[in-house]
C-alpha cells in the first residue's frame, strides 16, 4: 500500500525521517523500516535506531529528565517541580485496584508473535467488528494493547458519548467520569459497578478533584460536589463551556470558552466556600488546557499559545509561541513543561538563565495529540502516557521516547488519568472506561550453589 504524505505550510520542507547526508556511505535511518516495511536485503539505509543526537535526553542518578544541548547532566531549571496532569492533580490516598483481572475473549498473541511481525502496530478494524476471517494471519494485532508490563484490569461500560474527565478522589474507594452525555458517573473501584449517575444539566467539558472535592465544568458554571459532607453547589462566571480546570495556591483555576480563566479562591470561613477572585484575560481562542508548578499557571489555548501567569500576582508572565496548532494538554513534570498540540508534536521546555522557557526537546507524532500524562513504572522510570487522534495512546519511556507498548480503541481517545499503584485510566469517544495496570516485575531468583 503507497504511504499518502501530508505536506504542510511550513517555512521548509517536512522530513520523516533523520535526514539524508549528501554523499557516502547513509547514516540516515530508513523510513521504510521503521514503518516495518522495508524489503530490500541490502537496503543502504540504517536498520537500527537514529544515532545520537546533541538534543537527545539524558537522565540523571536520581531519576530526574535532564535535557541537555551537549548530552551531558546539568544542575536542574525552574520550569516546573511536580508530576501533575494538566486536568487532574495526582492523588495518593486513593484505592489501590478496580475489579479483578480480566481475560479478553479472543486469543492472545504472544510477545514473541508481535516483536517477529513489526507491521502489527494497529488493531485490526475487522477484529474490532467481530469478523475477522484470517486469524493468526492477520497483519494486524487482534488485542486491544501492544507491549510488555503492563495489562488491561477492566472496561467500565456506561456513557453514550465521549469522556471528558476521571478523577480518584482522596479517601475515597470511588472513581468519577463525566461525558459529554451530560451526566457524571460515580465507580465503585472493587466491583466496577456504577454506584450513581449524576445528570449534569449539560455536556461536561471536564473533571478534577482536590482533597474531598470534586469539579466538574458544564457550559456557564462549574459544579462542584464534596465527598466527605456529600453537599454540593454551582460557581457562576464561566462563559460559554468549561474546558479545563486546576487547583493552585488556595484557587480553582477554569479555562472557558471565551478564551478567559476564571478564579475562585478558596475559603472556609465563607458560604460557599470558594468565591470570585479574578478573571485572566489574554488568550484570543478558548482555553483547553491548565496546569501548576512552581508558583506558576500554565494555559494552552485554540490560539496556539501557551501563557504563564504568576500564582500570587495572577499577572501574565510569559507567551510561548512553540506550537502550530490547538495546544492541548499541558503537564508539569520535574523542572520541565510538557506540551502537546494537534500540530503533531510534543514539546518539553526548560527554562533559561533569563526567566523565559524555550523548547530544548520537540518529539514528532504521526497524528495530533490529545492528552499527556505522566507515572513512573514499578521499577521507578518515568512514563509518558500520550493520546493520539488516531485511537491510540503512545506509552514512552523517558527520557529517550523509546516507545514501551499502545493502546488501543475504537474511537480516539479523549483523555487519560493517572492513579496510585500503577493504575492508569483510558476514557475514548464512544464512553468507553479502561483500566490498565503496570505489573510487577518477576521476583529474582536466587540459585544456590552445592
Amino acid at each position: 500500500m503507497a504511504t499518502k504524505v501530508v505536506r504542510r505550510h511550513t517555512t521548509r520542507p517536512e522530513r520523516s525521517v533523520y535526514a539524508r547526508p549528501a554523499g557516502g556511505p547513509s547514516k540516515a535511518v530508513c523510513a521504510f523500516w521503521a514503518a516495518g516495511r522495508c524489503t530490500r536485503e541490502f537496503c543502504r539505509f540504517l536498520h537500527a535506531d537514529a544515532p545520537p543526537s546533541s538534543m537527545n535526553p539524558q537522565i540523571s542518578k536520581k531519576s530526574s529528565l535532564i535535557w541537555t544541548k551537549d548530552g551531558t547532566a546539568t544542575g536542574k531549571g525552574n520550569a516546573c517541580n511536580a508530576t501533575q496532569k494538566s486536568n487532574a492533580p495526582q492523588k495518593s490516598n486513593a484505592p489501590q485496584k478496580i475489579n479483578a483481572p480480566q481475560k479478553s475473549n479472543a486469543p492472545q498473541k504472544s510477545n514473541a508473535a508481535l516483536k517477529s511481525n513489526p507491521t502489527q502496530k494497529n488493531v485490526c478494524k475487522f477484529w474490532v467488528d467481530g469478523n475477522c476471517v484470517k486469524g493468526d494471519r492477520c497483519l494486524y494485532l487482534h488485542n486491544w494493547f501492544r507491549g510488555e508490563g503492563f495489562s488491561m484490569l477492566a472496561k467500565l461500560q456506561g456513557h453514550t458519548k465521549a469522556i471528558t474527565g476521571i478523577v480518584l478522589p482522596e479517601r475515597t474507594n470511588k472513581l468519577y467520569s463525566t461525558s459529554k452525555d451530560g451526566t457524571a458517573r460515580v465507580w465503585d473501584c472493587h466491583t466496577g459497578e456504577c454506584g450513581s449517575v449524576i445528570d449534569l444539566g449539560g455536556e461536561a467539558g471536564s473533571l478534577i478533584s482536590e482533597g474531598p472535592w470534586v469539579f466538574a465544568g458544564v457550559p456557564n458554571l462549574v459544579k462542584v460536589w464534596n465527598t466527605e459532607t456529600n453537599s454540593e453547589f454551582n460557581l457562576d462566571g464561566p462563559v460559554g463551556q468549561v474546558h479545563a480546570m486546576v487547583v493552585g495556591n488556595a484557587m480553582l483555576f477554569a479555562g472557558t470558552q471565551n478564551g478567559d480563566i476564571c478564579v475562585w479562591r478558596g475559603s472556609t470561613e465563607t458560604n460557599p466556600p470558594f468565591q470570585p477572585a479574578a478573571i485572566l484575560k489574554g488568550h484570543t481562542g478558548a482555553v483547553v488546557c491548565l496546569t501548576v508548578g512552581r508558583n506558576r499557571l500554565y494555559s494552552g489555548s485554540v490560539d496556539h499559545t501557551i501563557k504563564v501567569w504568576d500564582l500570587y500576582t495572577l499577572q501574565e508572565v510569559l507567551t510561548l509561541n512553540g506550537h502550530s496548532g490547538v495546544v492541548m494538554s499541558l503537564l508539569c513534570w520535574d523542572q520541565f513543561l510538557f506540551s502537546c498540540s494537534l500540530d503533531d508534536t510534543i514539546k518539553v521546555w526548560a527554562a533559561t538563565e533569563g526567566g523565559s522557557l524555550e523548547v530544548t526537546y520537540t518529539h514528532n507524532e504521526e497524528h495530533g495529540v490529545l492528552d499527556l500524562a505522566g507515572m513512573t513504572d514499578p521499577e521507578s522510570k518515568p512514563i509518558l502516557l500520550s493520546s493520539c487522534n488516531d485511537n491510540s495512546v503512545r506509552i514512552y519511556e523517558l527520557p529517550s521516547f523509546a516507545e514501551r507498548g499502545r493502546l488501543f480503541a475504537k474511537q480516539e481517545v479523549r483523555t487519560v488519568e493517572v492513579g496510585p499503584g500503577g493504575l492508569f485510566i483510558s476514557g475514548d469517544a464512544t464512553g468507553l472506561l479502561s483500566v490498565w495496570k503496570w505489573m510487577d516485575p518477576p521476583a529474582a531468583v536466587k540459585v544456590e550453589s552445592s
